[in-house]
């Protein structure tokens, strides 16, 4: 229940922000690279790290099922895959983070912005030289810091999965559960 106040919070407050402020940058924009490919993709990085997420849920819902029936070695199988794709998902927000650290985001920096004279607004990545001419409008800082403080959170919540599941598929191996009788907790 805490994990899900403190998620509410944040989000909330990250809603919050970015209606209060009359330009946000296009997440289009900030979130287009992907690894491997030097290409504009908008969203597929993120795309693919919700995925990840959506079959990590699905394999650790197939474990559960499996340790009701004391089915060890599928159990073990999905657990496995559950702790993989935690993994994976945590080496891509590395990745994501080391990426936006590269081009100057961070909780005290927002590098993303618009030309003043552009009525739409595009969202821009802004070099040293835009800024300095001062034609630019940088973004909210609170982008950069909501950003990677919402993402951090998510991210340990991720990791101390991984290492509550980890422990539980240690002891499946190890027939823990099936001298208990039980694979509950």
């Amino acid at each position: 229940v805490s994990d899900a106040f403190a998620f509410s919070t944040l989000l909330i407050s990250y809603g919050h922000l970015r209606f209060i402020n009359d330009w946000w940058p296009d997440p289009n924009v900030v979130f287009n690279s992907f690894p491997g490919i030097h290409s504009n993709l908008p969203l597929m990085f993120v795309s693919l790290m919700t995925f990840i997420l959506i079959i990590s849920s699905v394999t650790m819902v197939l474990a559960v099922y499996e340790g009701h029936d004391m089915n060890r070695r599928p159990v073990i199988f999905w657990l496995f895959l559950t702790v993989l794709g935690g993994l994976a998902f945590l080496g891509c927000q590395a990745y994501e983070w080391n990426h936006l650290f590269h081009i100057g985001m961070n909780i005290f920096n927002n590098p993303f912005g618009y030309l003043e004279s552009d009525e739409l607004r595009k969202t821009v990545l802004l070099t040293a030289d835009q800024l300095a001419s001062g034609d630019y409008v940088t973004g909210p800082v609170a982008f950069g810091a909501l950003f990677f403080v919402i993402t951090g959170f998510h991210g340990s919540h991720v990791a101390s999965g991984v290492v509550i599941n980890l422990v539980i598929l240690i002891n499946a191996v190890g027939g823990t559960y099936e001298k208990r009788g039980h694979y509950e907790m």
